[in-house]
């Protein structure tokens, strides 16, 4: 009997360079380089903090050639993605892009996911580099009837299958890779490049999370109003992968004057923080399967839909959820000892009420998304955080290892809950 659960082991391999390997060695130390879902990707090239400045007041090129690009198409294309995405497809037009989640039948998060409407029968979903394999073998399996989709109706079957392929591999049509240009200056950099006239007034027009393609120096894109840094103005290159060289070279030249620097993932991962965007595995889905409502995203979740897989268990999430995703403010000056993931979160009367999640230093501030009891950690309110074990030394004086719900600490350090999505 099939699981309602999707189960799916992900074998090791050696990581690889992505398209842009030799870039990141034109730019950056080879120590400077590190694996992550499968590849090798630069940690920084000058530092984390200037980088993630750069972002914040010019502009930030990041390689996201990583990230999985399907394509899914055919007449049964929306069909099948409103069966499989918490989103409602039918609501999305073309030239618009839309967040959604990809749950097995059981509510478990597969991924979260980006998907962008090119034609009324083709779809381009994005997915995480580290889910990018999981999610093909679901597919492949909701293909072949091979995994549950509906706990009540055991035996039910997909109707809609549609066309699904690799876009940054296939052989033979249009293939994508992802480069992301985040920042105030972003569109200034694009302009500078784009020599069509009507092309640079369609991308000074775009809409958040809305799309529009054509060619930068001679190259196709699919240039799209989204990202992962929490600023309001960036964009998304989606180009075909063996061009994609020439765009990083061509943007980073161009941008130089307007203060465009190269961004590796400590950047990436300091800025989401500070935005209060969350990551796979951390603040979704992870060892406490963090819920979207959990995570601050239940309008991504529409309920109202006549069916998705996962629906029951989302809308029993709706109703029950009583942990939540929480940003909070801390001091980070130097000697401060930085908070770290798993390390306790304690209310004013020294109860841990959660758990660090992620957190990251900006400037002489650390900002901490953590997982906490749904009426604790409101905004204003003050947080404590209470230092797990370093080493086997601290361990051995007293220090905790671990910490659980309900116990009584002393905080290491205190700062405030803020607003759950900065105001950048």
């Amino acid at each position: 009997m099939l699981s309602e659960e999707f189960i799916f082991e992900l074998s090791d391999v050696a990581p690889v360079g992505t398209v842009l390997y030799q870039e990141h060695l034109k730019l950056t130390d080879k120590s400077h380089m590190a694996p992550f879902a499968g590849y090798l990707m630069p940690l920084w090239y000058s530092s984390i903090g200037a980088e993630h400045s750069a972002v914040r007041q010019a502009a930030g090129l990041f390689d996201c050639t990583h990230m999985g690009v399907l394509e899914v198409a055919g007449v049964h294309a929306a069909g099948f993605l409103n069966s499989v995405t918490t989103s409602e497809i039918d609501d999305l037009s073309v030239g618009g892009a839309q967040y959604s989640y990809i749950l097995d039948a059981a509510g478990n998060v597969l991924d979260d996911i980006i998907v962008y409407r090119r034609a009324e029968d083709k779809f381009m979903v994005v997915v995480n580099a580290a889910n990018e394999l999981k999610i093909k073998a679901y597919f492949e399996g909701l293909q072949k009837n091979q995994v549950v989709v509906d706990t009540i109706e055991l035996d039910r079957k997909l109707k809609h299958k549609p066309a699904i392929r690799d876009m940054r591999k296939s052989a033979a049509g249009d293939c994508r890779v992802d480069i992301a240009l985040q920042g105030p200056r972003s569109q200034d950099v694009l302009s500078a490049l784009t020599e069509d006239e009507t092309l640079r007034e369609h991308i000074a027009n775009l809409k958040f999370f809305g799309f529009i393609e054509g060619r930068i120096r001679g190259i196709e894109c699919l240039i799209s109003r989204t990202g992962y840094t929490g600023q309001k103005m960036g964009f998304e290159l989606f180009v075909p992968p063996q061009k994609a060289p020439q765009l990083w070279e061509a943007m980073l030249q161009s941008g130089k004057s307007l203060g465009l620097v190269p961004c590796g993932l400590g950047a990436r991962d300091s800025l989401r923080i500070e935005a209060g965007l969350p990551l796979y595995g951390h603040e979704l889905a992870g060892r406490f399967r963090v819920s979207p409502f959990e995570a601050g995203y239940g309008w991504a979740v529409n309920l109202q839909k006549d069916f998705f897989i996962g629906k029951t268990a989302m809308e029993q999430a709706a109703k029950a959820y009583d942990m939540k995703i929480a940003r909070v403010e801390l001091p980070g000056t130097k000697g401060i000892r930085p908070v770290r993931s798993n390390d306790g979160v304690l209310d004013i009367s020294g109860e841990c009420i959660g758990w660090v999640s992620s957190c990251a230093k900006v400037d002489d501030k650390q900002f901490a998304l953590v997982y906490v009891n749904k009426d604790s950690a409101n905004e204003n309110n003050p947080v404590g955080v209470y230092y797990l074990a370093r080493s086997s030394s601290q361990a051995q004086q007293g220090r905790q290892q671990t910490v659980q719900k309900g116990q009584r600490l002393d905080a290491d350090i205190v700062g405030t809950a803020a607003s759950r999505f900065a105001k950048l």
